[in-house]
């Protein structure tokens, strides 16, 4: 039974994301959003943590929860621009710089593997870090300023270093934890072939 809690918190930070968009559907968000922001967050870090104290942290469940960050964080970008539009217009160019970054990342991997990475580096543990306080300064205080660009300057160096452990990678890999991990194991796949 307890192998189940790590999907089931991955189900549970989806569909938390949902009830996040809905909840700013009418253009304004309450303290609901915040509490279940930070239940979907917490979520995230304990899905990943348990599923390794239980050894059930296969490519299919890291797949998985990658799937439900986007979700989420699709829903969070959603709900941003019902609630503060005007934030979006004002970082619109570093924004789509990023969301530009990353869609070089998604033409890379399904290129190369047909799929999109999930590699949970540290520079991705970052960026949700950076991402989850600038949220809770937009939605609590009605601030991002110096949150906001935080998370766009580590979501570009992030997106930027996973583009450069694709090209590095040989193979569809999960849990490569940076472009120096990516790098050896690399070569060790490559030395292992010949």
């Amino acid at each position: 039974m307890l192998q189940f809690i790590p999907s089931a918190l991955i189900v549970l930070r989806f569909l938390l994301g949902l009830l996040l968009l809905l909840n700013a559907l009418d253009g304004k968000t309450d303290a609901w959003f915040i509490l279940g922001f930070v239940a979907a967050f917490l979520c995230d870090i304990f899905d990943g943590v348990i599923a390794r104290r239980l050894g059930v942290s296969t490519a299919g469940l890291r797949q998985a929860d990658s799937w439900a960050d986007r979700c989420l964080y699709l829903c969070i970008a959603v709900s941003t621009w019902l609630v503060h539009p005007e934030v979006l217009m004002a970082f619109k160019m570093p924004l789509l710089t990023v969301v530009f970054l990353q869609l070089i990342w998604w033409v890379v991997n399904l290129l190369k593997y047909g799929q999109p990475a999930s590699y949970h580096t540290y520079t991705a543990k970052l960026w949700g870090i950076t991402l989850f306080i600038a949220t809770v300064a937009l939605f609590g205080s009605d601030r991002a300023g110096i949150a906001l660009w935080s998370a766009i300057i580590v979501g570009g160096v992030h997106t930027i270093e996973e583009i450069g452990m694709t090209l590095l990678l040989p193979q569809w890999t999960h849990d490569v934890l940076s472009i120096v991990h990516a790098r050896r194991i690399g070569q060790q796949m490559q030395n292992t072939v010949v």
